[in-house]
Parts: structure tokens; C-alpha cells; sequence
């Protein structure tokens, strides 16, 4: 297997077109790790990553600087990295399913080039907002990250022109967002694809050193060998355990047979056959996680601030610190890690309900002569298909539930450390082996087309069709 993966590797470098492609993607994601070193005039970071590493790497600030590449804790110019961009991806998205006029403009010619502009604008939009906000923190950490945070970001002189500082602090961030967003959209066009997620999961790898010193951390103490080594194998085998699994459902899939009639279009006889429509196990991806984590970081925030405001209410200061201290991540209770599953399965099957058009599905075989064998067309086809989307979206939920848990449990319950637990689970893990997944079928595809063989002995990665 080893070998046959080496050989592969080699004959991507024989393909003339691959190779070019791949020196290219390689170069723009070195390009893309420098933008998270550099630092926006003026700032300082070292306190700042600092206090991520210390206090934040769990919550949602830690969250953003993992998905950046540490940018954000380095105060660089990427400091708001690929987030925004990835936002207004979603909100379009979203506003496709639910708004008329873009769900019939995504159908007509060139529309989707026009719903990628309004993208575009819409990032530039929530790069300004998002920062002018990441300005005003580094302004005053102290103040947004309470009293662990020790040190000043901006040098002293800057104090005196602080409104220039906020301006051109948002600008060059702005600048770094969409710089990161074209070189991204240069991988999709002149490097191996999946420009923007790799952008991301590059950011999510460039971790590993700090793991590993983690790691060597965790086994570095006094006690006996034996337990050191148990304690290594059972770490290992639950890490090859998560991966296997998030690989096996990332690509499990139902396959809905699909009949098609013989038919006739103009002059033309179109031969009927049978096919299958495949549905997605975790069709929802890691948007699920996402969305819980992105809404879970407010409640302790007003819980907390209202604890304050309550401050002459014994009762109520009580109450409202009590609820911040439940629904914090640090804390991890049983009542966060309910409300977090809670979310996920709510947020799956949101994400289906509204990328998953079954009756748009059901339309469109009845109009090129196709059924599921034993389902009446029409409503009863988009019936069928809401069913079985339902069922395996439950599977697909519990899944994702499991892994985002599982980092949480790692981290806070077991005292791992939380460079080191991420990758056991949550989003790390599933953008970093879906995206490879896919960049994997990428280059196969490439050397299909010149008759060499793929990362497997057939061509062929499992569950690809």
C-alpha cells in the first residue's frame, strides 16, 4: 500500500500539467503562511498569542485563530484571514434557498457568476465591519479579555492618532481578507482545486508543531514507563480510530436507484438505463459545528454582563454569573455539552432543509423520464427523498455530534492540551480530511486522464462514483 502511495506521488511529478499545478498550489500556500507573520504596522502580538495559547484556545477567539493560522494572535495583516469570505459564502447560500429571485437567478445562464459577485461584495462588506471591530479589541484587550490579559498591543505613539490607527488597521485587514480570498480563487483555477479550503486547512496544519510539543509535554512527566506507553497507544489508536471514521462517513452515501424511460427529443431517441442518485450521509459537512460554536459564544458574554448590571441584586447577579459559568466553554458542564449536541442535530437538519431541495429533484427527473422503481413521480418522489434524507441525516447528526464532543472531553475533562486535542476531533479534524479527500480526487482524476494509476490499486477512492 505504502509503495503503491509512493509511486503515485512520483508519477504526479511526470504529468507535466500536474506538476506545474501542484509547484504552483505549493507556492501560494507558502505565500498564504507568510501573510499570517506579518504584522499590521503599529502592533505588537506577542502578548496576544500569549494569552490564546494560554487562556483562549477552546473558545471562540481560539477558534478564529486556528481557522487563520495563528494570523490573528500575531496581530498580521491576515488577522481576519478567509473568515468573512467564508461567511458571506453562507449567507448567500442561505439567501439562494429562501429568496426567490436568487433561487431563480442561480437557474439562468451566467447567474451563478452573478451570485459569486454579490459574494464578493458582501465579503467586502463584513471585512470592514469585522475589522473595525478586531481594531477596536487590539485597542483595548484588557477591557474585552478581562484581567488575564497582561501587556499592550499598540505602541505608544500610536495612542495620540488612534482614529488613524483604526482606520488603516481596518483597511489592511480588509486588504489581507481579500488578498487570502484571490490567492485562494488562483488554487481553484491554476493549482489542484479547492482553493479557499485549503487556505483553511493550511492554517489548521501549521498547528502541529505546537502539538507535538504539547504532546511531548503530556509524556514528558515522572510518571512510570508503562503508563506513559499505554497512555501513547490508546491516544493512537483512538486518533486512527476518529480518522478512519470521519473518512468513512465523509464519504458514506445512499444510493437511490433511478430508472430513466426511453424518450424522444426532436428527431433524436434517447436509449432509457438505469442509474442511482446518491445522498450523503453527512450531507451537512462541519456547517453544523460552526453555526452551534458561532451562536454558544454569546450567551456567556450577556449572561456575564448582566451579572454585572444586576450587581446590586444579589439573586439575580448569582443567577446570571451561574448561567455564564454553565455555557462556557471552559467549563464544558454537562448543560453546555447538552445544549452544543442540541444544536448540532438542530443545525443539520436546517442545513439540509435548506440546501436540499427534494421537490426541485423530483421535478427534474419527471422532466427527463427518470422514477425511483415502486415510487409514483411527483409528490410521491419528493416524499420518498424527504424520508430517506431525514433518516440519514440522523446518522450523519449523531456523527458530527460525537466528534465535536470529543475535543471538549479530551481538553477540559482530561486536562489534554487543547493543541494536541483538537485534532482528535471537532472541526480540525473534518475540514482537514475532507478537504484532503478531495484534493486527493483532484489529482487522481488528473492522472486518470494520462492512464496512471490513482491512490489506490484501481484508480479509485472509495465511495467516489
Amino acid at each position: 500500500m505504502f509503495r503503491n502511495i509512493a509511486d503515485t506521488f512520483a508519477n504526479c511529478f511526470k504529468v507535466p500539467e500536474l506538476k506545474s499545478r501542484i509547484l504552483f498550489t505549493i507556492g501560494v500556500l507558502a505565500i498564504v503562511r507568510v501573510i499570517a507573520f506579518i504584522r499590521v504596522p503599529g502592533l505588537d502580538g506577542s502578548a496576544l498569542s500569549s494569552y490564546i495559547n494560554a487562556h483562549a484556545q477552546g473558545g471562540a477567539m481560539g477558534m478564529v485563530n486556528m481557522f487563520n493560522g495563528g494570523a490573528t494572535g500575531n496581530c498580521a495583516i491576515g488577522g481576519i484571514g478567509i473568515m468573512p469570505y467564508i461567511s458571506a459564502t453562507i449567507i448567500i447560500q442561505l439567501l439562494t434557498a429562501v429568496w426567490p429571485k436568487l433561487s431563480k437567478l442561480a437557474r439562468e445562464e451566467g447567474g451563478r457568476a452573478k451570485i459569486v459577485q454579490y459574494g464578493r461584495y458582501l465579503t467586502v462588506v463584513l471585512c470592514f465591519g469585522w475589522g473595525f471591530a478586531t481594531a477596536i479589541t487590539w485597542e483595548n484587550p484588557a477591557k474585552v479579555f478581562g484581567s488575564d490579559f497582561v501587556g499592550q498591543l499598540i505602541v505608544p505613539s500610536l495612542m495620540d492618532h488612534i482614529w488613524w490607527y483604526r482606520i488603516q488597521t481596518t483597511l489592511i485587514l480588509t486588504t489581507g481578507t481579500m488578498l487570502l480570498m484571490w490567492l485562494g480563487e488562483q488554487i481553484t483555477e491554476r493549482g489542484i482545486g479547492n482553493g479557499v479550503s485549503l487556505v483553511i486547512t493550511i492554517g489548521i496544519l501549521s498547528r502541529l508543531p505546537s502539538a507535538w510539543v504539547g504532546l511531548k509535554d503530556m509524556f514528558g512527566g515522572t510518571e512510570p514507563q508503562h503508563h506513559l506507553i499505554g497512555s501513547g497507544l490508546v491516544m493512537l489508536f483512538l486518533l486512527a480510530g476518529v480518522i478512519a471514521s470521519v473518512i468513512a462517513i465523509t464519504q458514506a452515501q445512499r444510493k437511490i436507484p433511478v430508472q430513466y424511460a426511453q424518450r424522444a427529443v426532436g428527431r433524436k431517441m434517447y436509449q432509457g438505463g438505469t442509474s442511482f442518485m446518491p445522498l450523503k450521509v453527512n450531507y451537512a459537512g462541519v456547517m453544523p459545528i460552526i453555526f452551534a460554536q458561532s451562536i454558544l459564544m454569546f450567551p456567556p458574554m450577556i449572561f456575564k454582563n448582566a451579572s454585572i448590571f444586576f450587581s446590586n441584586s444579589p439573586f439575580w447577579s448569582e443567577t446570571f454569573r451561574s448561567l455564564a459559568m454553565a455555557l462556557d466553554t471552559t467549563t464544558a458542564s454537562i448543560w453546555y455539552l447538552s445544549l452544543y449536541s442540541l444544536m448540532i442535530l438542530f443545525f443539520s437538519y436546517f442545513w439540509v432543509a435548506t440546501q436540499f431541495n427534494e421537490i426541485q429533484i423530483a421535478d427534474d427527473l419527471k422532466k427527463n423520464g427518470g422514477y425511483i422503481p415502486g415510487v409514483r413521480p411527483g409528490t410521491g418522489t419528493s416524499d420518498y427523498l424527504h424520508k430517506a434524507m431525514s433518516r440519514i441525516t440522523l446518522a450523519g447528526a449523531i456523527f458530527l455530534t460525537v466528534i465535536a464532543v470529543i475535543p471538549i472531553i479530551l481538553s477540559r475533562k482530561m486536562g489534554i492540551s487543547y493543541a494536541v486535542a483538537s485534532f482528535f476531533g471537532g472541526t480540525s479534524i473534518l475540514i482537514t480530511v475532507g478537504v484532503l479527500l478531495d484534493t486527493m480526487r483532484q489529482v487522481e482524476s488528473h492522472l486518470m486522464m494520462r492512464h496512471y494509476d490513482g491512490f489506490l490499486k484501481k484508480g479509485k477512492l472509495r465511495g467516489r462514483f
